[in-house]
């Protein structure tokens, strides 16, 4: 079947979208790998030393991000339903989407949002194939009255070995079918799949959205803009801190050792190897400064000092840690008195809450991609997956004493529990499987207890009794 008029215009329509705001998604993600250009160094002194000095990237961007990241992992679902959660979390598990949730959690927060596609397995209809999607390659058209997607274009370049596109692919999804188109000259058709779902086979995992649709960016490109970024508020003060470290490694080049200073001579008189007169500049790079004079005298300067540089550093460290919520020991501010447990967990308070407001705004992903891939399993939808509560892993770090005693106290408070053993388990961190293993381990110890022997025991002489009566 080939494309429609109105699934080419769709194709065109969310292909002008996304490249409006591809420059801007790329130019938050250099920002977080430490790619973006750093022009600051004076030309001058960047092509005396730009063969030797190259800029101490100062990676606050990629900490910021990944203090949040390294405390959200999805346990699994609660629907209510333990089969269903069970079931979800084999599926979870046979797509590796413990790994592909970190991907598109670390791209929402540089992004703005992040993407989950569902999709049919050919080879196992029982296990939907879920995977993490880059926002630099599948952009969401969102229904700005009820916020639901309404459809969505996934556009892949294949690249050979020599740098030249190979191939051309993409894949239009549609509320009742997903069309995989390949291109030749214009986009074509290549496979589709009629899941009649009414809905889009994508969630999104939107990173602290606000109620604002769209809005000017630095490019002065007006782009929709669901969520916001968490690069933003770092970004200027780590290319500072850039600058700050950078400067400190010129002038540790320059101006940190003294410089020998020999009067009646000029720099004329110095050669490189090959022979070739050196500039002052590089004259001075080599330690010796030459003042013609006709009284002949050796002389040093004194170095300068290099706290200037790292006292800026530690400045800019703290207004980091302020937008942050990052601790100080997270950016590497020393302290004479190591810090206790209750200490460290205070200082990570603010970061906690952080990473909560996160899951929050993950939460809605979450469900959806649980209720795709029920639909894809079943064929229907599960009223229980629209509300069941993503199990998040507790984003706080107390320490492993003070957890299990917590957790022990809430298990043996007499007169009578308040939470079962199973909770009281979860609480401690053991997932689903080692619980099962557990319980099972239970049963087998009364069994084999001396109590249960004498119950059996004495259940079988009633028996015999019984039947001699």
């Amino acid at each position: 079947m080939a494309l429609s008029d109105a699934e080419l215009a769709t194709i065109t329509r969310l292909s002008l979208r996304h490249d409006a705001e591809i420059p801007e998604l790329e130019y938050l993600d250099a920002a977080y790998e430490g790619n973006e250009a750093l022009e600051y160094m004076h030309p001058e002194v960047k092509q005396e030393v730009g063969d030797r000095i190259r800029p101490v990237r100062i990676f606050w961007v990629q900490l910021a991000i990944d203090a949040i990241v390294e405390r959200l992992f999805l346990q699994g679902i609660k629907s209510g339903n333990k089969e269903l959660d069970k079931e979800f979390h084999r599926v979870w598990a046979a797509n590796n989407m413990d790994l592909g949730l970190t991907q598109a959690i670390t791209d929402a927060l540089i992004m703005r949002r992040g993407y989950i596609s569902v999709g049919a397995n050919e080879e196992d209809a029982k296990t939907p194939l879920i995977r993490p999607e880059s926002p630099l390659e599948l952009y969401v058209d969102v229904d700005p009255r009820t916020g639901k997607e309404r459809a969505a274009l996934r556009r892949v370049t294949d690249v050979d070995p020599m740098g030249g596109v190979a191939a051309r692919y993409a894949t239009l999804y549609l509320p009742n079918e997903t069309i995989w188109c390949e291109w030749s000259g214009g986009w074509k058709e290549a496979a589709r799949d009629k899941h009649n779902m009414g809905a889009v086979p994508v969630a999104s995992l939107v990173n602290r959205p606000r109620t604002r649709s769209s809005t000017r960016t630095p490019r002065n490109t007006t782009v929709e803009r669901i969520g916001r970024s968490s690069v933003d508020p770092v970004r200027d003060l780590a290319q500072a801190g850039t600058k700050m470290m950078t400067d400190m490694m010129v002038a540790g080049e320059l101006v940190a050792i003294p410089l020998r200073g020999i009067t009646d001579t000029t720099p004329d008189d110095f050669k490189d190897q090959q022979g070739n007169p050196m500039s002052p500049l590089r004259a001075m790079m080599g330690r010796l400064l030459a003042i013609p004079s006709e009284n002949a005298r050796a002389f040093d300067f004194a170095a300068a000092q290099l706290s200037n540089f790292t006292g800026a550093a530690r400045e800019l460290s703290q207004l980091v840690g302020a937008v942050t919520g990052l601790p100080p020991h997270y950016l590497g501010t020393p302290s004479d008195n190591p810090a206790s447990a209750e200490a460290i967990t205070g200082s990570e308070s603010r970061l906690a809450v952080r990473a909560e407001q996160v899951q929050v705004s993950f939460n809605p992903g979450i469900r959806r991609t649980a209720a795709l891939n029920h639909r894809f399993q079943a064929g229907e939808w599960d009223p229980d997956l629209a509300s069941c509560r993503p199990d998040w892993r507790d984003v706080r770090t107390p320490s492993r004493g003070s957890q299990a005693d917590a957790a022990v106290k809430l298990y043996t408070t007499p007169p009578k529990p308040i939470v079962p053993l199973r909770q009281t388990r979860e609480a401690l961190g053991y997932d689903e499987e080692t619980i099962d293993e557990m319980e099972v381990e239970d049963e087998a110890e009364v069994e084999r207890s001396p109590t249960a022997q004498l119950a059996r025991g004495i259940a079988g002489a009633n028996g015999a009794g019984n039947r001699n009566a």
